[in-house]
This record gives C-alpha cells, structure tokens and sequence, in this order.
C-alpha cells in the first residue's frame, strides 16, 4: 500500500485539494485570455517621454517620438491620411493634413472598426461586442536611435521593412504589442514601420453606386484597404528620408490576411515603384469575383448572402424604412445612388459591420474581399497573371508554418477536450495530426508552392521559400504544446519581432518560460538577420555575415525538363534540425496521394477528408 493510501480518507482529500485548488486558479487565469485577445492592442510597456533627439521635420511638421528598447527610436500613430469618415467613408484615402505645432507622436492610433476577437484582433469594448474607431488610418516608425544631426544621409540610409498586420482582412491592429518593431529596427540597423488599414465591409465594399460618384475606377474598386496599403506606402516615398529611410529600399512584409495582401500589391499597379522587395508570411491568393462581392443571391451569377446587394437590403430592413425584406429590396432597386449613398453612410459603422455577421458564428463576420475588380486588381486567376510575368518584378519571399491549422483546431471542441474554455488534450492524437497535416499543406500549396511556381514561371527574378517549424513552447497545465499548438499559425511572429509577447502577459509567460528562453532567442536572431539581409539585397544569403546555412533561391524548373520541387529554408530549433534548404513538397498531388495511400481510411473517411479541405479553406478565405 503506498503512503497516501495508508492516509485516512478525509485527510487523504484535504491533501488533494491544494493541488486541485491550484490547477482551478491555473485554469481561470489562463482563461482570461478569453475574454481578452491572442493579440491585444496596449499601449507602450512603459508610458513613453518625449525623446528631444527624436524631432524630426516632415514636410507635414515637426514631430517627436521616444527612446524605444534596444537602441531604437519609435514615434507613434502619425497620420498617413486623413480619417475616412463621412463623405470619405468607401473613398479613396486622401492626404493627410499639416500641423502647425510639434507633433507628440507617443501613442499607438485607435484600431480600425472590428468585433473584437482573440484571434489577431483587439478586446470587445461594449455590450454588442464592437472595438475600434473608423479614424484609425495612422503607421508607426521604429528606427535606428540617433541624434537628428546623425541621421543618415544617401548611400548610408537605411534600409525601410513596412509591414502588413493580419487578422482575416476584417480584424487586427498594428499597435499589438507581438509587432513592436524596436528590436528588429535596433539590432539590425532597418527602419520598420507598422500600417493601419480599413478592413472588413469599411475596407471592401464594391457597389455600382460608389462607381457612379467618380471616374476613377481604381477608386471604385471596392478594395479601400488596399487604397489605404498604396496610401501608406506612398507616405513612406515621401518622408521615411526624414527619419534615415532609404525610400529606394523599401520591403513590404505581411502575415496571414498582411501576407495575402503582399501577393496583391505584387499584382496592384497602382502600387509599381512603392516598394522593392516582398515577404508574404503565411498568404493565400484567396479573392472574389466583383459579382460575387455586389450581386443578390437571387442573380444569373449570384452573389454571396453578404454581398453589398444584400447588405443594403438589410441596412434598409433594419432601419425601419420599409416594413419587410421583400419591400427593402424593391426600395433599394429604385432608389437614386445618390440618396443610397447618403443612406449608407449614415449608418453607424456597427450597424454597417453587424447586418455582415455570421448567422450561425455571430462572432465573425464574413465579408466578400480581396475583389477581382478589373481595375486595381486582375480580374482574372491570379496565378494566370503571375505566369503571364503580370506583377512587380521584384524579389520575393514566400513561406508557411509547418502547423498552420492547429491554431485553429484548438478552438474546435470536437478535436481538442476543453477545460475552463481553454484548449486541454487532444481527443484522438493520430486523427488530429492528420487532420493538422493535411489542412496546414493545403496553406503551404496554396501560399508558397503554387504563387512561387508561378512567379517562377512568369519570370521572377529572385525566389525564396521557408518552412517554419519551431514548436518549442513549454508545457501548459502539464499538457505538451508542441501537440497541440506546434509551429502554428502566426506563431513566427513572435521570433521575427523578438517581442514573444502575445498580448496576454499569463499566456506568453507560460507559453514563452524562461528555460527555453536561450534557444528561442537565438532562432530569433537568425530570422531577423535573414529578413533584414533580404530587405538590404533581395537574397537573404547567410544572413548578413552572420554565419547562417545558405539560404538559396526556390529555383522549381517549372516549365522545363529540371522541374521538380523547389527548395525552402526549414526554421526550426538545433535539436529538431536547425536551420536546413529542403525540398518543398507541398503540391496537390502529393496531398492526395498521402490521402489516398492511408489504408486506415475507408472510401466514405477520404471523401469527407477531401470535402472537409475544400469547406474549411473556402471559409478560410471568407473570414
């Protein structure tokens, strides 16, 4: 009999609960993440003083930031256009306007209208679930700590990174602490800034109404927080000089929803010239056709249940013009544009967000964007234009993580068993991995092999790819992370900004402790010195002198007799392989036939597999 069993059975249960009682506390607090964000909008970690040596002069005015870690400036929330509101809500952005006083430039801008998520987005701020403001359209500037008299000049400028927040293209916020760009601006000499964008139906709207109010098409496109990327970009050719930016160097880089947006600005016109190398992380080429994204269900060639035809319907329904569904479409048929306009952006911003929600998720919102609308953006396939050599003839970087779908899984009850609201064990570890293997290669056929073959094909002049797979997070509540997590989505971003920061102090102190810390922050410091060597040169080499594995070119052959698979970079942790060029196998055929070569999957398992694939990555795109 062991010594708890000699104990009497009350005692034996007094005993118990200590450790019950702590796992409980444990349980909650981690829980709170719940009802905050993966990724929430704070301000600084300290409340920063204005830094006299950080006055800049901007053609705009005069400016003042702060002294930021690591050796690097930051000013914060400078306006890039002005707010789009009222008549400029669903308008091209227009410049901002001049200040006459010294601009105070220590705090983040409001986030862009959105409900709040924990996914990549920011809290809930009422009762109905709503955050942000419309007037959000502000970037943030880390660079190099310098005196104004110091800053650089001509060849000795350095290098610009203007990067994309993700979030679906409907959520998310440049000012999440995960994106402080000190660390990689400090240590590898770059100046990075971070965009705000309008998203969701205030950033991706197309409407023939709005195409009979100007004869720009562009302007009609219906991808405003496309605009709004062009908008920042060109803030950033007009006064990134000012802070010691290289206005000839700029590389654009975006994750997720940030990522598929980089694909897009390749394929932009109205972007050619703004920016000079590209990092898409984790994109997809996922779009609408512009009669998906305007016409009634009801149409020869119908439209989404949210496109603006039935958006309007249900503005005009909700606000009690007309008695019923059937009377508001009639209404709106007839109605003058002028008077629809007028009508629509009377609406609240949340009113206009709510008549998007999911009927059956009503904590997502499902809006038809990136639109194939002919003028800003192919309205044609995407890989087509790019094997017709149809985009920015630039260098570009593309790449995925190993896990990309587990950071959703977690979230699925029916795969994961949850305690207290959060992920705990997996219910069937064989069929999750599988699950996770297929749905993650998907992504990486999808945002890496398929765009880069096609580049390749359409003559790019310079291809790279990576594979990331460092899942080194430390056990939670006993549990190995490393399972249910892995190298998921979003999860490079902590190493590439060496914030491991993930907007819940709990939550990145347990997923981020301190025994890991040497081995993570050197993988950090790797994939900074690879993105800032690729953004100084277009090729990321060895990292800059650093004595990294030789990061080579994709290089697939398609379209001759050497092709074959290309090669990426594996990210991942020296006891797991380290740094290392593999080939990238991620194709449809491979996908299928590891689906069709598993002998524990009867017909009707491989079918709803192949159905299960194509669902969730079309929801994917619509989210």
């Amino acid at each position: 009999m062991s010594e708890e069993e000699q104990v009497p059975g009350p005692e034996r249960r007094y005993r118990r609960w200590p450790v019950i009682l702590a796992s409980i506390v444990v349980a909650l607090a981690i829980g709170l993440y719940q009802t905050r964000t993966f990724w929430a909008p704070v301000q600084p970690r300290i409340t920063p003083i204005a830094d006299v040596s950080s006055e800049r002069l901007l053609a705009l005015g005069s400016v003042v930031g702060f002294a930021a870690d690591d050796e690097a400036h930051a000013w914060l929330g400078l306006p890039f256009a002005l707010p789009p509101v009222d008549q400029l809500r669903w308008r091209a952005p227009r410049p901002p306007a001049a200040w006459a006083d010294t601009r105070d430039a220590l705090d983040f801008g409001r986030p862009c209208v959105q409900l709040g998520s924990m996914l990549g987005g920011v809290p809930a701020e009422d009762e109905d679930g709503f955050a942000g403001d419309e007037d959000c359209l502000y970037l943030n500037v880390w660079a190099p700590r310098v005196e104004a008299e110091s800053v650089p000049t001509g060849d000795e400028q350095w290098p610009v990174m203007v990067f994309i927040h993700g979030g679906g293209n409907i959520r998310g916020y440049a000012g999440a602490r995960m994106y402080d760009g000190a660390k990689l601006a400090g240590r590898e000499n770059v100046i990075v800034v971070s965009i705000a964008y309008r998203i969701g139906p205030l950033g991706f709207f197309s409407h023939p109404a709005l195409r009979s109010e100007t004869d720009d098409a562009v302007e009609a496109s219906g991808n405003f927080g496309l605009l709004d990327q062009i908008s920042a970009l060109e803030w950033v050719q007009s006064h990134i000089e000012e802070f010691g930016g290289n206005a000839s160097n700029v590389t654009i880089f975006g994750e997720s929803a940030g990522g598929q947006d980089v694909f897009a600005l390749l394929l932009a016109e109205r972007s050619k010239g703004l920016f000079h190398r590209a990092i898409a992380q984790s994109g997809v080429l996922a779009t609408v056709s512009r009669s998906e994204a305007e016409n009634p269900v009801s149409a020869a060639e119908p439209g989404w249940r949210q496109s603006s035809a039935e958006a309007v319907v249900s503005l005009l329904e909700k606000a009690g013009v007309v008695p019923d569904r059937g009377a508001a479409k009639e209404y709106a048929e007839e109605l003058p544009a002028v008077d629809l306009l007028g009508f629509l952006r009377s609406r609240s911003a949340r009113e206009v967000l709510d008549v998007y929600r999911d009927p059956e998720r009503p904590e997502a919102l499902r809006v038809p964007k990136l639109i194939r609308d002919g003028a800003l953006l192919p309205a044609g396939d995407w890989l087509e234009a790019m094997r017709a050599g149809r985009f920015h003839n630039v260098p570009i970087l593309a790449g995925a993580n190993r896990d990309e779908w587990k950071l959703f899984m977690t979230q699925d009850e029916d795969l994961v068993r949850q305690r207290f609201g959060v992920f705990f064990r997996v219910r069937d570890p064989e069929s999750y991995e599988r699950f996770s293997r297929l749905h993650s290669g998907w992504w990486a056929m999808a945002g890496v092999t398929n765009p880069l073959n096609a580049l390749e094909y359409g003559g790019a002049k310079a291809l790279f790819g990576y594979r990331f797979d460092w899942d080194e997070l430390s056990p939670l509540l006993g549990q190995d992370t490393s399972e249910i997590i892995g190298a998921a989505h979003g999860f490079e971003l902590p190493l590439l900004f060496g914030s491991f920061d993930l907007g819940d102090p709990l939550l990145s102190r347990l997923l981020y402790a301190e025994e890991g810390r040497a081995g993570r922050e050197e993988l950090s410091r790797q994939m900074m010195a690879y993105w800032a060597t690729f953004a100084r040169s277009g090729d990321p080499g060895h990292g800059g002198g650093k004595d990294l594995p030789e990061w080579s070119a994709w290089k697939s052959g398609v379209g001759t007799a050497q092709n074959g698979p290309g090669r990426w970079m594996i990210l991942d942790a020296p006891d797991d392989g380290g740094l290392r060029m593999s080939a990238a196998h991620a194709t449809r055929t491979r996908l299928v036939a590891e689906i069709e070569a598993d002998t524990s999957l009867d017909v009707a398992a491989r079918c709803a597999i192949y159905e299960d694939l194509l669902w969730k990555h079309e929801r994917l795109t619509q989210e």
